[in-house]
């Protein structure tokens, strides 16, 4: 059974049409969903789900503490570890959520860093992710590296140095993705 991790970036509050129609079909599929508990594109996600009246949602929530349930669906609560909650705090929660799914739908305002960890994840499971880059208003589908690649070329130079050291600390959990990391693909 398909099961999507959906999430995207905190700036973005508000979903536009395009974002919500995507959402539709996945409701009209009856799509099980893995949402985060974030404030932004996480919280509107939830809303929007929500107010449809889906049920085949469940929310990932950090060391026990969920942030946000606005349909008061399932928790599944990932330790994390130490007390500090930063990106690497949430960043557990995130890689939970990418190993759960089997397809990943991100909302990105084309500027963080999180949004883009999450696409990557799932790329290196060898998962689709379609990526909404809400600045240019179009959806991009994410296959393979050659499709990473061609993304992050598209990035400012502070935001690919930002992501490429992101990528080198992240934690693999295969010696395939190892072996793709070292050779410099999806990077």
């Amino acid at each position: 059974m398909t099961k999507v991790f959906i999430g995207g970036s905190r700036r973005i509050s508000h979903l536009n049409t395009e974002v919500k129609q995507r959402l539709d079909r996945v409701i009209e599929n009856q799509l099980s969903v893995v949402v985060g508990d974030a404030a932004g594109a996480d919280t509107a996600v939830q809303e929007h789900l929500h107010e449809r009246g889906y049920s085949r949602v469940e929310v990932f929530c950090s060391a026990g503490a969920c942030r946000n349930n606005v349909g008061d669906w399932p928790v599944r609560a990932i330790p994390a570890r130490g007390q500090r909650r930063d990106f690497n705090f949430f960043a557990a929660k995130d890689r939970a959520m990418a190993e759960e799914a089997s397809v990943g739908l991100m909302v990105w305002d084309q500027d963080s860093v999180g949004t883009l960890m999450n696409a990557f994840r799932m790329l290196r499971l060898g998962r689709t992710v379609v990526l909404y880059a809400d600045r240019d208003r179009k959806f991009l589908d994410l296959r393979d590296d050659r499709d990473w690649s061609h993304l992050i070329e598209t990035c400012s130079t502070q935001l690919r140095l930002t992501i490429q050291r992101r990528v080198k600390s992240e934690s693999l959990p295969s010696d395939k993705a190892q072996l793709a990391l070292a050779q410099g693909r999806l990077l």
